[in-house]
């Protein structure tokens, strides 16, 4: 009875829908009727399209398997959006339609249930459009999903956004388990490639445009302007209608769609579509074929046949060819597992009056699951084949939506990336390149990638070294040693950084402002980020975070060189000091008698041998008074300016002006602006009681450009203070800092790149490299303890000398003393000895050669 009950109900309902089609009923013999739940939400496009795509597939599979033996028996049931309603309505389909198998239900939040109650029955639930990660058939073996889950086109993804090189994202999705079992995907996705998710904004679907438009507001005071979202067509067309109203399908931004939105963009309506014009979208590939192409046409032949309680889709829809594959792979398992009715459900002997407790048991429920997860054939989605419970992913597109249609603008696949097309050859090697995909067209009818790195450059009128700004055309052209290290910099990155450089300035195209200024647009998000000459500071770092320095640097003082030395007339004198002068004239009176013997030649060797040394120092210390000493600067420390009242210059729009007014305690007053180092020339030339000023401070990078082209006139003088160097400033938080700093590191100790940098701009500072060494206030003159040594010998030798001389003149002369006159007193005798002592001793080899010589003449 119970067979006979579904033939004749499913018998109008084949009789229906081929009448609908316009075609005859087959003949059938059908022998056994299998029931079939389907639970539809058919007040949503999915659930209309679907209707109608099962009841074609249903027509389109027994018209060319009319020999089956078995035949499925739709029963389709409305349960609208909510969960509780899914569930009972396939409770109801299993215990009073004793249903062999459910189709459905359409939401993941309604599946799962749905799922729990299949298990239960062991009745197989199949679900076509519940794709949340977080339903996993390998926890319910009778869960079967005929899609594919969302999880597998988080790879795409990730891809279309590394390509672009954006670096941080919003995402925007439902709160539902849809819209919430993604999520933990994505986020590590993203983290993989570097890209920093600054924010996730939940919607409830039950949100009304108000809120919506809330949320988008917070959305746009945020500085990110590319947003992926994932939610459902319901929610998506009202957020794009009120995101356009809110300007924010505008030029500068970027929205990528997930697979539930870009699946059922044709059932939004004009409206919404124009509202999302640049949009970028993925979706399951679905390959061409003849019966594709034939059910496309009958599709829109017979669409006005369908009755619809609102208009349905004109193109085809994917998740409708699911749900079309979905009732063929269900037919086939039916026959293929030899189903038949009078094996459905034996009742539970549970005593329980709940109606859960009293659900029977489908018997060949695990043989009907088991043909399901094995039946493979060519559906018009493409190949149908399940892994692990599920569909098997298939090749993505990737599409923009331009005017009413969506553009394809390129192809991807897990075994080569992207592509223009998907002819595979298996030699291609994988690519996350967007030069394989076609040009989209940005929101605002633009081809300008959004998010482009603005970047703020200085406008400089002085040492164009560091960075040089020109007009040759109406678009700038920056230079310089700053833009260098940038681009090096930007080459060490481990992906590609589109970027634009706008110059900080005014309508008359000049500097708009200090650095300080510059640094601020950062914070108001005018720019992204400053390149250029721009030195970390502290109280900079209070708004902006800084990269790590990409050159030394440091805040000195340059001063004027007196020149006047050379004119003293006593300059002579200066080589030596007093005392040396001193112990030198004591030594000459000492040392300079007559040479009467051979100790006599002996210390004349060594005071010879002395004013040798003297001499020779005497003459390197005077060449180096006349010489060096010309760059003695005209002063040394910032004391005796500050205590003088002297005026100090410093470089315009430098924060060097508050180190002088905080650090160094300079009265503002007496402080002066100048921008080229031709300002710096004249105003150390006038001095600071002509105009000009006592001394310049800025920082020593430049301070060594001024002085290659000045060195003969100026000098380096002073402590140095201390500053971190040139570093570039990205707005605080930003993940681009890490990337930025390593590569910084990998350019500037690569010796050979940094190096090739620097020569192609200051290789002139080679000529003055010794200016960057402080010069002392004055070269010491030569003093005693410099020779110190050299006396000590000549001394000790004159002494030894003496000593020696000494004893044998007494040894020779005081015998003879006695003799003459045994009656003297000793004092007598050492005064007729006195007599003889400067006398000459012909003992030694001088006066005998001497002697010898004059006897022979005689």
């Amino acid at each position: 009875m119970a067979n006979q009950k579904h033939l004749l109900t499913f018998l109008p309902s084949l009789l229906l829908s081929f009448s609908l089609w316009g075609h005859e009923p087959l003949l059938m013999a059908a022998k056994e009727v299998i029931p079939v739940g389907v639970v539809l939400d058919l007040k949503s496009p999915v659930g209309r399209v679907a209707e109608s795509y099962m009841s074609m597939a249903l027509y389109d599979f027994y018209a060319v398997n009319y020999d089956y033996h078995t035949r499925l028996a739709l029963f389709t049931k409305d349960s609208g959006d909510g969960v509780l309603t899914a569930a009972s309505t396939a409770m109801d389909l299993m215990k009073h339609e004793e249903v062999q198998a459910i189709i459905g239900p359409q939401s993941s939040a309604q599946a799962r249930f749905v799922m729990e109650l299949g298990r239960k029955a062991q009745v197989p639930i199949i679900s076509f459009s519940a794709t949340s990660p977080s339903l996993s058939p390998s926890q319910n073996p009778f869960f079967i999903r005929t899609t594919q889950e969302d999880s597998a086109q988080v790879r795409a993804i990730s891809d279309i956004v590394k390509a672009f090189g954006w670096w941080e994202i919003v995402i925007i999705y439902e709160d539902t388990d849809y819209g919430n079992g993604l999520i933990p995907y994505l986020m590590e996705a993203l983290q993989q490639i570097d890209t920093r998710v600054t924010y996730r904004s939940v919607i409830p679907p039950s949100s009304n445009n108000a809120e919506i438009s809330e949320e988008l507001e917070k959305l746009k005071a945020n500085h990110t302007r590319i947003f992926l979202v994932h939610m459902a067509a319901s929610l998506g067309s009202k957020l794009f209608v009120l995101a356009k109203n809110a300007g924010m399908m505008s030029e500068g931004y970027a929205w990528i769609l997930t697979e539930g939105l870009s699946s059922l963009l044709d059932p939004m309506g004009s409206k919404v579509m124009d509202s999302m014009q640049g949009v970028l979208g993925i979706r399951p590939y679905i390959p061409p074929s003849k019966q594709l192409k034939d059910f496309e046409i009958k599709w829109r032949r017979n669409l006005t046949s369908i009755k619809t309680k609102s208009k349905s889709t004109t193109s085809l829809n994917l998740f409708g060819l699911w749900a079309y594959d979905t009732v063929w792979a269900l037919a086939i398992a039916v026959e293929k597992a030899g189903m038949v009715h009078s094996s459905f459900l034996k009742q539970n002997n549970s005593s329980s009056k709940v109606d859960l407790a009293t659900l029977g048991i489908f018997e060949m429920g695990t043989r009907l699951c088991n043909a399901i997860l094995t039946t493979v054939f060519q559906g018009l989605s493409g190949n149908f084949h399940l892994v692990n419970g599920q569909l098997e992913p298939s090749a993505v597109e990737i599409f923009n939506v331009i005017g009413k249609t969506e553009r394809i603008i390129g192809y991807w696949t897990r075994q080569r990336g992207f592509s223009q097309n998907l002819n595979y050859t298996g030699k291609e090697a994988y690519s996350t390149s967007k030069d394989k995909l076609k040009q989209p067209i940005w929101p605002g009818d633009t081809t300008e990638q959004p998010t482009k790195l603005r970047i703020g450059v200085p406008v400089r009128t002085s040492f164009n070294e560091f960075l040089k700004v020109e007009w040759p055309t109406d678009k700038p052209s920056i230079s310089g040693f700053a833009i260098d290290v940038f681009h090096a910099v930007q080459d060490a990155l481990p992906f590609p950084l589109p970027h634009e450089f706008i110059p900080y300035m005014n309508k008359h195209r000049q500097s708009n402002g200090s650095y300080d200024e510059l640094l601020y647009q950062i914070t108001i998000q005018k720019y992204d980020a400053v390149v250029g000459d721009t030195t970390i500071v502290a109280n900079r770092s209070l708004y902006v975070d800084f990269t790590l320095p990409y050159t030394e640097s440091g805040v000195s003082m340059v001063v004027l060189v007196k020149d006047d030395v050379r004119k003293n007339l006593w300059i002579f004198l200066k080589p030596l000091s007093l005392t040396l002068w001193l112990t030198t004239g004591v030594a000459f009176i000492f040392t300079e008698e007559n040479v009467v013997n051979n100790w006599s030649r002996f210390v004349l060797i060594i005071w010879i041998f002395v004013v040798l040394i003297l001499t020779q120092s005497y003459t390197a210390s005077l060449t180096s008074i006349l010489t060096v000493q010309r760059l003695q600067p005209t002063f040394i420390d910032i004391k005796e300016i500050k205590n003088n009242g002297y005026f100090v210059g410093y470089q315009k729009d430098s924060f060097v002006k508050g180190l002088l007014i905080k650090q160094l305690d300079l009265p503002e007053s007496k402080l002066k602006p100048y921008v080229t180092p031709e300002e710096y020339h004249e105003a150390l030339s006038k001095g600071t009681y002509n105009g000009g000023v006592a001394a310049i401070f800025d920082e020593i990078p430049y301070i060594k450009l001024f002085l290659a082209k000045f060195c003969s006139r100026y000098t380096m003088v002073g402590p140095t203070y201390k500053t971190d160097g040139f570093g570039f400033a990205f707005r605080q938080g930003s993940p681009l800092v890490p990337y930025f700093s390593r590569a910084i590191l990998n350019v500037t100790q690569d010796k050979e790149k940094i190096g090739a940098i620097e020569h192609k701009y200051f290789s002139s500072q080679t000529t003055c490299e010794d200016q960057s060494t402080t010069i002392p206030s004055h070269s010491p003159s030569l003093g005693v303890d410099s020779f110190g040594g050299l006396f000590i010998l000549a001394g000790t030798a004159s002494l030894a000398s003496l000593m020696v001389y000494l004893f044998k003149f007494i040894y020779s002369h005081w015998p003879v003393s006695s003799d003459n006159n045994p009656t003297n007193s000793c004092w007598s005798k050492l005064v007729n000895m006195a007599k003889h002592f400067d006398q000459k001793d012909f003992s030694s080899h001088t006066f005998k050669e001497e002697s010898h010589k004059g006897s022979e003449f005689h």
